[in-house]
């Protein structure tokens, strides 16, 4: 009868050391692991340059930070292929109030703020107190916050872009109002006294104006400029609701144009070129949103991604038609005339690079001039070569105002 023996396997000491050491690496890296993901993330310092002044003695000096926070609910992965953990709220969000609070601004005006709920305690906890406003249907708005030391609040003033008329000879209401698109975009503006100084003041304003990657050369122009052109308005409007036409204005936002667009021009006082009237001749168009007649396209929205799953109304595209006279869209005439307000906007980009560049220094900063090949003598042509540089977005965009009157 066979009989069946059994053998256990000895592994040899050599072959037990080499096991050990195996295990001990595999606990290693899981160790590892585990304590980067419990390192609370980190934002990268941003080098600053510091730029001529031309202030003088009397002058107080406010320190203001302007800046697209990025909703949570509009981040899409596709734009940012390699920053697909960063882009994650539990990473975002204490790197976004670490940068915010690292610069101890007198005034902080964020753009696309969601989460309020996580913001306002931060704010509050480090001294500043706030005003929040979104347009209808939006889950971000504008948020402007300023040291409860220095400041207290006067008043505050939302403005609809969508609801505001532009020209007052026609009978038609839409005539009036004279937009070629529904956007829901705000304006938003705060006066503010400042403490222990009897009489004294700031007005500070935010926007973000509307912005559709399908129109970056046609219908982005003139909502852009309506919109700007609106905001100036009721800036000067609002500051003599509150008779502190004496008040400085400091406008900061995304204004979702670059420095040789329309609107740039025509807020500092440049004269329109020939190129600039030729986008806002393409631009002229009605979107199906004024006009419900428009065939729509069959065309899907983009998909969205992020943490809330909230669609994005700017990303929905529907088709537009050529403007006709009657439904009031303005000239490049009637332009000139809604930013002939008494007030010329000073871009502090554009006057502090300027400046470093008149004072010998130049080549420190790259410009936005430099990249277009724009006059160095035009407005404009200093502001940043670049405010935005992801992998598939790279441009200038954006506006920073100093202070204005209605005499300068």
């Amino acid at each position: 009868m066979a009989t069946k023996r059994t053998y256990s396997y000895q592994p040899t000491p050599e072959q037990l050391a080499l096991a050990e050491e195996r295990r001990q690496q595999r606990e290693a890296k899981k160790l590892l692991q585990q304590n980067h993901t419990h390192l609370p993330p980190k934002f990268l310092l941003r080098p600053w340059t510091s730029l001529p002044t031309t202030r003088t003695a009397s002058q107080s000096i406010i320190k203001v930070m302007s800046w697209n926070l990025l909703a949570q609910c509009l981040i899409r992965s596709n734009l940012f292929p390699t920053s697909s953990k960063a882009l994650k709220t539990t990473h975002r969000e204490p790197m976004l109030h670490a940068e915010i609070l690292s610069h101890s601004a007198d005034i902080i005006h964020p753009q696309e703020v969601d989460r309020l709920e996580r913001l306002s305690p931060v704010l509050e906890q480090a001294g500043y107190s706030s005003a929040y406003a979104a347009g209808p249907g939006k889950q971000h708005g504008c948020l402007i916050a300023y040291r409860q030391d220095r400041y207290s609040h006067v008043g505050e003033v939302t403005v609809e872009y969508d609801k505001q008329e532009v020209r007052e000879d026609s009978a038609h209401p839409v005539a009036r109002i004279g937009s070629s698109r529904m956007t829901n975009n705000i304006g938003f503006m705060v006066a503010l006294a400042e403490a222990g100084a009897s009489g004294k003041g700031v007005i500070v304003a935010t926007t973000h104006l509307f912005w559709h990657p399908a129109f970056t050369n046609g219908q982005n122009a003139e909502l852009g400029h309506r919109q700007a052109g609106i905001l100036v308005r009721e800036i000067l409007s609002f500051r003599q609701t509150i008779k502190h036409d004496d008040w400085p204005c400091i406008i900061a936002g995304d204004f979702n144009f670059a420095p040789d667009d329309p609107a740039y021009s025509l807020l500092v006082g440049n004269p329109l070129n020939v190129t600039q009237s030729l986008r806002l001749q393409i631009s002229r168009v009605i979107h199906i949103s004024i006009d419900p007649t428009v065939p729509p396209t069959t065309k899907k929205a983009d998909d969205e991604e992020g943490d809330g799953s909230e669609t994005d109304p700017d990303r929905v595209i529907n088709n537009s038609r050529a403007a006709a006279s009657s439904d009031g869209l303005l000239s490049d005439l009637d332009l000139t005339s809604l930013f002939t307000n008494g007030a010329k906007l000073r871009s502090a980009y554009d006057e502090g690079q300027r400046t470093q560049r008149e004072c010998g220094t130049p080549g420190v900063v790259c410009t936005f001039g430099d990249r277009a090949s724009l006059p160095p003598t035009r407005l404009g042509a200093h502001e940043p070569m670049w405010t935005s540089y992801t992998h598939y977005w790279k441009t200038t965009l954006g506006f920073l105002t100093l202070p204005f009157s209605s005499a300068s």
